[in-house]
């Protein structure tokens, strides 16, 4: 289980963008979170990605209580959980080949031995072929480029998968193939889903179940 219970957390203190958060997410749930745009929901969706550190609350993942944020989270947990960004060309290295972007977190974990394989595999699944994995993020188009973020996303097997905003900036056809690549990988894997966006049909379309964000959060700020 992915728990989030009292989240309150910002940028700057005493202002908080995000007040008093309950979110849980089961495994092998998809979860669609529904606001506006600068609501807070990005800054909760990098909450539960371990990636920013609450002022106040918890966040409880597979029944453990987090208590270190970024890479002072222990490995078991930064590893469980994969992330897609909504800007991939924000989140992506411009000096990496595609293959190398997609191997990073293998080879930052130790398991470089790996990586042929399992970029190959994923480029496949993603839809990449191999004269793409050679170029660099300003080689590629956005749907291109956010492919290979997904597989990145994908490449340690995560059990819980955050997605901010993730077909935000793709078209119809992309959004459609990279939802399916999501909903493989949960069928197969069993993984946990919690997917941010402000496209209600897209999301009840795509998730067990949609939540509200003035159901989630208390009165905040925005960002």
């Amino acid at each position: 289980m992915l728990e989030l219970q009292a989240i309150t957390a910002g940028y700057e203190r005493g202002r908080p963008v995000v007040t008093d958060a309950h979110l849980t997410v089961a495994p092998g749930e998809a979860v669609g979170l529904l606001g506006p745009s600068g609501c807070g929901k990005s800054t909760l969706a990098r909450v539960a990605a371990l990636l920013h550190r609450p002022d106040a609350g918890t966040v409880t993942l597979d029944g453990t209580r987090v208590q270190g944020w970024r890479h002072r989270a222990p490995r078991a947990q930064r590893t469980a959980i994969g992330v897609v960004f909504q800007q991939p060309r924000l989140s992506a290295d411009p000096r990496l080949r595609l293959r190398d972007l997609i191997a990073e977190p293998l080879r930052a974990t130790g398991r470089r031995e790996e990586a042929d394989a399992r970029v190959g595999e994923l480029s496949d699944t993603v839809g990449l072929g191999d004269d793409l994995l050679g170029r660099r993020p300003h080689e590629v188009s956005d749907g291109q480029l956010q492919r290979a973020c997904l597989a990145r996303a994908l490449v340690l097997r995560p059990r819980w998968l955050v997605c901010d905003e993730m077909t935000a900036m793709l078209d119809a056809s992309t959004t459609a193939a990279l939802v399916a690549v999501v909903e493989d990988y949960r069928a197969a894997e069993g993984a946990g889903l919690l997917t941010v966006g402000h496209d209600r049909v897209l999301l009840e379309r795509w998730c067990d179940r949609t939540v509200r964000w003035q159901d989630v959060a208390g009165a905040n700020a925005g960002g």
